[in-house]
């Protein structure tokens, strides 16, 4: 290993998505000499723009909302403008075969399950009330929460059919997943960190209250523009030598001798790298143990928003599949119109192993069965299989499974000599959002100035 007096660079990010190119951004702002190494071809991780039907829209992350203040932030600095999620009309909910309209934010469904789901609502609440951020091992009862899933979770407070139904839509959304997948106090916790179900789940004064006409991926681009040169994609970083006070990060072309590392991968991405020495056993044991969610979204161009006529505004809810949920992201009322689907969990495993060609009828015939035969009728359509991409391996985040948490939590942003870690997943705010990327790289490079000032010293 080269122990040169003078590294070529102060800090090598391994990840150019919006965790890396924050913590890359913010490092060079202090005067640091960096380099970024992408492994795919293009920046921006799990955010990506398309063109269909002559608009951009976001195969990856989309939606922006109220206390994500860091993305907000950035996407002012970058120039990035975003306007609100059409939320104009009414939204509907697919349920048991019958297609139900609603206005505000709750389902209409009958009086007797709108109680349970507001008790169960309740007592999350509570619960999340009393999370530490960054500790929820810490958590009163946090051994027993940790070994439910959510599903067993539910069961166990007698939940009714119908709010196991809709609590399952919500884990095919949020993460990508079963709800007999997930841990409860990952759920909890994940839960806290976005202040709570109604600002998660919301529209108007939640999580997708706006979208970028430009692209989210556009703030990505516009990082990856000032740094130049500092970043090289389709360079996957093979191996990571490492000692108190440096490292060597290998790729298949070079090796590059830093003061500090930055690693902006998913957790589980983490094993693709090759340490040496081998990272302390806790921080192997965790890659191999919170593995990525599988979700897929759809996007379905039409000549005009014709759910506009009808008084809908694009939200609809599904217990049917394999599209759970939409939005209407078109860019004006005159068309093109846009329709915006989500398919996690088993329904995603399943549409992902079909031919392209089935895959778009499968989707049109699901937002048929929400918006009729209209929907049928797409001039252009799109879906992103983010389970597919290699250097990914899932999302939108990950699905942490019953006794990961309490016994590895800890260890998931812990430096292990010069090695920092990043990513959406290791924020304690808004972790598996695009504002908790930025958070966790401005977190991760905040780490490394210490660092590097300590060696100084």
């Amino acid at each position: 290993m080269s122990r040169s007096s003078a590294p070529a660079v102060d800090v090598v990010v391994v990840g150019a998505g919006l965790s890396g190119l924050a913590a890359a951004r913010s490092l060079t702002a202090r005067g640091h000499a960096v380099r970024v190494l992408e492994a795919g071809a293009q920046v921006g991780g799990r955010t990506r723009n398309h063109l269909l039907a002559g608009v951009n829209v976001d195969l990856g992350g989309t939606f922006v909302g109220p206390g994500q203040d860091r993305i907000l932030a950035l996407a002012h600095e970058t120039g990035c403008d975003y306007h609100r999620t059409h939320t104009t009309g009414q939204s509907a909910i697919s349920w048991r075969g019958t297609l139900r309209r609603y206005d505000g934010t709750v389902p209409t469904l009958g009086a007797l399950e709108l109680a349970d789901i507001g008790r169960l609502q309740l007592i999350v609440g509570r619960i999340v009330a009393g999370m530490r951020a960054g500790a929820p091992w810490e958590t009163k009862n946090a051994a027993e929460l940790d070994s439910h899933t959510l599903t067993s979770w539910l069961r166990s407070r007698r939940a009714l059919a119908s709010t196991h139904a809709l609590f399952a839509i919500v884990a095919k959304t949020t993460w990508g997943c079963e709800p007999d997948e997930i841990s409860m106090l990952y759920a909890l916790d994940y839960i806290r960190g976005c202040g709570g179900l109604d600002r998660m789940l919301d529209t108007e004064g939640g999580a997708q209250q706006e979208h970028f006409p430009g692209g989210a991926h556009s703030i990505a681009v516009r990082m990856a523009e000032e740094l130049g040169e500092r970043v090289t994609v389709g360079s996957p970083v093979r191996r990571i030598e490492w000692r108190d006070g440096g490292a060597v990060v290998h790729t298949d072309t070079e090796s590059l001798d830093c003061r500090a590392v930055v690693v902006a991968v998913p957790p589980a991405v983490r094993g693709s790298i090759a340490f040496e020495p081998a990272l302390p056993e806790e921080h192997r044991s965790l890659g191999q143990r919170w593995p990525q969610g599988v979700l897929t979204k759809i996007y379905a161009a039409y000549e005009r928003p014709f759910w506009r006529d009808r008084g809908l505004n694009g939200q609809v809810l599904s217990d049917a599949g394999p599209i759970f949920a939409t939005f209407d992201t078109s860019p004006a009322p005159d068309g093109p119109g846009i329709l915006l689907g989500f398919i996690g969990g088993d329904y995603a495993r399943e549409f992902d192993r079909l031919p392209e060609h089935e895959r778009r009828l499968r989707a049109l015939s699901s937002l048929a069965s929400m918006f009729g035969d209209d929907a049928l009728q797409a001039t252009a359509f799109v879906d992103q299989r983010w389970a597919a991409e290699s250097w990914i391996g899932g999302g939108p985040t990950a699905v942490v499974p019953p006794g990961v948490l309490t016994r590895y939590g800890r260890t998931l942003a812990e430096p292990v000599g010069p090695i920092h870690w990043a990513g959406t997943e290791t924020s304690t705010e808004w972790a598996g959002y695009m504002d908790g990327a930025v958070r966790a790289g401005e977190r991760a490079s905040h780490e490394c100035l210490a660092a590097l000032r300590a060696v100084v010293a």
